[in-house]
């Protein structure tokens, strides 16, 4: 099936130069229903055309596809409670401010640190990380607000490999190959390069990054961080989301390999955080966001800087991946924010007149 209304979105984005390509998938939780791959990795005379298995940096969806799974895991399996201080697992997390915040305030974005800080003109690698999330100061009261935070989510990660004893990259190899979802990975191999779609020119590494991640933070990690790293193809984000839809409706076999119904619907439902959108990890359904008008009251997913999102709604057993480049050649075209709900309410016009 072509979704003409939305294919026209999308290729009407490409010629306005608000990306210069895009793989496109959507489904349901047993089949797939379009893919399809449009314009070019870049926009020179010459650039290479998309394929299905072009490889894009998946920037933000790493916070759901790979931490949010890995900590869903965690909890299920017992060895992380969603109530536990973060000081439990990073003692260098103290001070009177920050003392009782927790894991769901951090997967919540509630625990009061910043959006974004510029911690990779200073500092590189974990153990500097951990310090310097440690002693920034706290914007608001932990769970008076939400405010999205890479900087949180960075936290999180950390937290998961102490609990886990194994890094996030190794965690969420294990859940990919639990899953069978193929071309997606941390620190994507060389042999990926010439189907990838590069990012932006980047002045503080002083090249056209490919396949090398495009966030600075997430750079200064060596390219495993639990906010960014990701690299993917639409496949296998479509594969994830599959999972997830057969999980939340309680399909035995996807709760033993994802999480049980029970979790998947605690994460993915809206918390109760004064003011937010925000569920565990995941975002939910207002009609001014990247999803449109036209989702269900249940639907939840999450978008990605370089030009990346995944919406999920269980109510109409739909989903749909978007993957661009958008940040080709540079980060300042965001263009990208009216393309988003366009596409997605195309998307759900066309399944609604199928009906």
């Amino acid at each position: 099936m072509i979704f003409t209304r939305a294919r026209n979105v999308v290729s009407g984005a490409i010629s306005r130069h608000a990306f210069p390509g895009a793989v496109v998938e959507t489904g349901t939780s047993r089949e797939v229903r379009w893919r399809e791959a449009m314009g070019h990795l870049t926009y020179d005379d010459h650039a290479a055309a998309t394929t299905l298995d072009t490889i894009y940096d998946l920037a933000s969806l790493t916070k759901v596809v790979a931490t949010t799974t890995a900590a869903m895991q965690l909890v299920e399996a017992g060895r992380l409670r969603l109530g536990d201080l973060v000081a439990r697992w990073l003692p260098q997390w103290r001070g009177e401010d920050r003392r009782l915040v927790t894991v769901e305030d951090l997967l919540s974005h509630a625990a009061g640190l910043p959006a974004w800080l510029p911690f990779f003109r200073e500092h590189q690698g974990r153990q500097a990380f951990v310090t310097e999330l440690a002693r920034t100061p706290l914007e608001y009261a932990p769970r008076s607000a939400s405010v999205y935070s890479d900087l949180g989510f960075i936290l999180l990660g950390f937290v998961l490999e102490q609990a886990a004893e194994e890094s996030l990259d190794r965690q969420f190899a294990a859940i990919s190959s639990r899953l069978g979802l193929g071309d997606i990975t941390f620190r994507p191999p060389g042999a990926w390069q010439p189907r990838t779609a590069p990012t932006e020119f980047d002045p503080w590494r002083g090249r056209l990054l490919k396949g090398e991640v495009h966030d600075e933070n997430a750079a200064a990690l060596e390219g495993v961080a639990g906010h960014a790293g990701l690299f993917g193809a639409v496949s296998a984000v479509g594969e994830f989301a599959r999972w997830v839809l057969r999980a939340r409706a309680g399909d035995r076999e996807a709760c033993e390999r994802l999480a049980s119904r029970e979790a998947v619907v605690r994460f993915t439902t809206r918390h109760d955080v004064p003011g937010s959108s925000r569920a565990l990890g995941w975002d939910t359904m207002l009609p001014t966001s990247s999803c449109g008008t036209r989702m269900s009251s249940l639907a939840f997913g999450h978008t990605g800087f370089t030009g990346t999102s995944l919406w999920i709604d269980p109510m109409r057993d739909l989903y749909a991946v978007l993957l661009t480049n958008r940040v080709y050649p540079s980060r300042a075209n965001e263009a990208i924010t009216q393309a988003r709900p366009a596409f997605h309410d195309a998307v759900l016009e066309e399944v609604v007149s199928s009906e």
